[in-house]
C-alpha cells in the first residue's frame, strides 16, 4: 500500500530508482509506456539488438525523441535521460542501474543476464518466464545468497497468482488450486506457425499479419506457455503439477470452485493443492459463456463452518456443497503493471513472486512423431510443445526441458505426445544455459 509514497520519497531526494531493461518488445514497451510517467523512476537504459527497432518502440510508447538521446549511461544518469544501446551487458555492470528486467523471452539469454546481474548486485525482474522455467529456482538461490531480489514480473499471470496464493494463505485459508484462464482446445498441440492462423482467426481480428510474430503466438495457442507459467507458479508457491500436468476443463468465470477441486468431490483435479488452467472453448469448440479467458483465480477452502456460511453471504463464488470458494481476477495488464515489481524489488527488496522450490517442470513434447536427425526449433515451433510434468517426474526420467528444446539434433525418433529425454537429443553441455539447468537438477535431486 505504501509503494508510491516510497517512489515519491526517492524523488524527493534525488535519488529515482534507476532501472535498465533488456529486450524491447511488446512486454518492455508497455513498461515504457508507463515508466515514462512513473514519480521515482528512471529508466536509464534500453537494450536491443535491434536499436532501431527499440527507438520505434520508444516512440510507439509516446516517448519523446530527445528524452532516449543520451550518448552513454552516465550521460542518461546525470541528465535524467536514457541511452538505447544494443549491450546489454553494458546495463548489467553499470554500478549506476539498481534494477534490471530481462524480456528478452530467450531462456538462455536470460539466465546468462540474470547470472550477471546477480554477480553485480543487481535485482533481476524476470519477465523471461521461459528461463524461470528452466533455472529459476537455481536463479533464486543464487540471488538470495548475493542479498538481492530475484523477481517473477508483476503484472503477467504467475506473479498475479502466486500473489492469490500468498493471500489466501495469509488470511488462513487451505488452497486447493490456482491458475488461469486461456483459449485451449486438445487439437491445438499440434499447432504450428504455418497453422495457428486457422485458430487465431476465429477470436482474434489480426489486420497484417506481418505485425506479429507466429511463433511466438503459437506457444499461447499450442499449451506451452500454459505450463511454462504454471511451472512458474508451482516452483514460487510450493503448488504442485498434476501427474499429467494441465487438463485445460472449459470453465465459466463463476465455476471455478466447482470444477477446479478434487476428483472425489465432483471436480477434474487428481488432487488438492496443484495448478489447473481453464478453457474458453468446450470441446465442441464453442465458446465458453463469461469465461476467465485473460484472468487468474485460486480456489480455496476452510475447516470452519461459519467461515462457509460467509462465502455464501459474501457472494465468494462457492461451489455447490459450500466448501470450496474462488477469488479471480478477469484480466492482467501485462508490462502495464511491471512497475509494481520494480518498486517492490528496489525499496521493499521484496519480489512478487520467486522460486522457492522446484516442484514443476515443462517438458519438450513431440507434436508428431518426429525423425532423428531432425533439429528442434523450440517454443511455438512445428516439433514440440511444453507438458507441466512434476519435477520429480522429470528428474527421475531425465526429461529434457522445453526451454532447451531449440537448435539440437534428434538421436532417436520419437512418438507423437512422448516426452523427450536429454538422452534423445545431442546437446552441448558445454553450453551455458545447458550448465545452468544441470547444476540445477543436482542441487534439487539431492
Amino acid at each position: 500500500m505504501n509503494l508510491h509514497r516510497m517512489l515519491l520519497a526517492r524523488k524527493a531526494e534525488g535519488k529515482p530508482v534507476t532501472v535498465g531493461i533488456i529486450g524491447a518488445g511488446k512486454f518492455g514497451t508497455m513498461f515504457l509506456s508507463q515508466a515514462r510517467s512513473t514519480d521515482g523512476v528512471h529508466v536509464v537504459a534500453v537494450a536491443d539488438l535491434n536499436t532501431t527497432r527499440a527507438r520505434s518502440q520508444l516512440k510507439l510508447a509516446c516517448w519523446p525523441e530527445e528524452q532516449y538521446a543520451a550518448k552513454s549511461i552516465d550521460d542518461a544518469i546525470k541528465h535524467g535521460a536514457t541511452i538505447v544501446t544494443d549491450n546489454g551487458d553494458s546495463l548489467v555492470t553499470h554500478p549506476g542501474i539498481e534494477v534490471i528486467i530481462e524480456a528478452t523471452g530467450d531462456p538462455g539469454a536470460g539466465i546468462r543476464f540474470a547470472l550477471k546481474a546477480i554477480e553485480n548486485g543487481k535485482h533481476i525482474i524476470m519477465v523471461n518466464v521461459e528461463a524461470d522455467a528452466v533455472a529459476g529456482p537455481l536463479l533464486a538461490q543464487k540471488a538470495k545468497k548475493a542479498g538481492v531480489v530475484y523477481s517473477l514480473a508483476w503484472g503477467d499471470q504467475p506473479a498475479l497468482i502466486a500473489d492469490h496464493v500468498d493471500w489466501a494463505r495469509a488470511a488462513g485459508f487451505k488452497v486447493v488450486s490456482a491458475g488461469k484462464g486461456t483459449r485451449y482446445h486438445p487439437t491445438y498441440h499440434q499447432s504450428t506457425p504455418d497453422t495457428v492462423w486457422n485458430i487465431l482467426d476465429k477470436y482474434m481480428k489480426i489486420k497484417d499479419r506481418n505485425s506479429i510474430n507466429p511463433k511466438m503466438f503459437n506457444s499461447f495457442v499450442d499449451g506451452t506457455k500454459s505450463g511454462i507459467e504454471m511451472t512458474a507458479v508451482c516452483n514460487a508457491t510450493g503448488l504442485e503439477s498434476q501427474k499429467e500436468g494441465l487438463s485445460f476443463p472449459p470453465a465459466t468465470r463463476f465455476e471455478h470452485a466447482e470444477i477446479c477441486k478434487p476428483k472425489t468431490d465432483g471436480g477434474v483435479l487428481e488432487r488438492k493443492g496443484v495448478t489447473e488452467v481453464t478453457s474458453s472453448l468446450y470441446r465442441d469448440e464453442t465458446d465458453v459463456p463469461h469465461a476467465l479467458l485473460m484472468g487468474t483465480y485460486v480456489v480455496f477452502e476452510t475447516d470452519s463452518a461459519y467461515s462457509e456460511e460467509c462465502f455464501r453471504e459474501y457472494s465468494m463464488l462457492p461451489d455447490k456443497s459450500g466448501q470450496y470458494a474462488c477469488l479471480y481476477r478477469p484480466i492482467h495488464m501485462i508490462g502495464l503493471e511491471l512497475g509494481i515489481s520494480v518498486a517492490s524489488a528496489a525499496l521493499r527488496k521484496e519480489p512478487t513472486g520467486a522460486p522457492i522450490c522446484f516442484n514443476s517442470d515443462v517438458v519438450a513434447t513431440a507434436k508428431r512423431t518426429l525423425k532423428a536427425g531432425e533439429i528442434l526449433d523450440g517454443e511455438g515451433g512445428f516439433c514440440v510443445w511444453g507438458k507441466q510434468t512434476p519435477a520429480t517426474t522429470s528428474l527421475a526420467e531425465g526429461y529434457l526441458p522445453l526451454g532447451l528444446a531449440h537448435k539440437v539434433k534428434l538421436k532417436n525418433e520419437i512418438a507423437e505426445g512422448a516426452r523427450l529425454k536429454w538422452s534423445d537429443v545431442d546437446y552441448d553441455p558445454n553450453d551455458a544455459a545447458v550448465k545452468v539447468r544441470r547444476e540445477m537438477e543436482t542441487t534439487f535431486r539431492t
